[in-house]
């Protein structure tokens, strides 16, 4: 395994971590949008990650790549909100279901991640700069 791929694999995890953070970001925006048709609200996005081998010949070496996002399938909240200029015939409007405690929940997760991706990152610089100093 050349040290390069620990730069692939550090990179790959950075962007898939990025992406996490993106839609936990628009899972957040949402969270007060309310909408007067059950199916125009807003539904949770959650990126779907899958392990991205490089090399079959060496094994051990995968990063990650983002298949998809995928919007999630909760039925909205519906609320009686008759003053509401959005609320339906009946007076309903209709929010997003997003736990904002679980969002900040994996935007912690993602945001450490992402960091340790860095630290990756820097560890490999050093080891490639010590073992290009060896010979001197």
């Amino acid at each position: 395994m050349t040290s390069l791929h620990i730069f692939d694999i550090a990179g790959s995890g950075m962007a898939a971590q990025s992406m996490r953070l993106n839609t936990v970001a628009s899972n957040l925006a949402n969270v007060g949008s309310v909408t007067g048709d059950a199916t125009s609200a807003y539904k949770p996005l959650e990126p779907v990650f899958a392990s991205q081998v490089r090399d079959p010949s060496q094994p051990g070496v995968a990063g990650v790549q983002v298949l998809r996002v995928e919007e999630s399938d909760v039925e909205p909240i519906k609320r009686y909100e008759p003053g509401n200029p959005l609320a339906d015939d009946q007076g309903y409007v209709y929010a997003p279901n997003v736990d904002p405690i679980a969002q900040m929940v994996n935007m912690i997760s993602a945001s450490r991640a992402y960091q340790a991706d860095v630290e990756m990152i820097n560890t490999g610089k050093e080891l490639a700069l010590a073992t290009l100093s060896v010979g001197r």
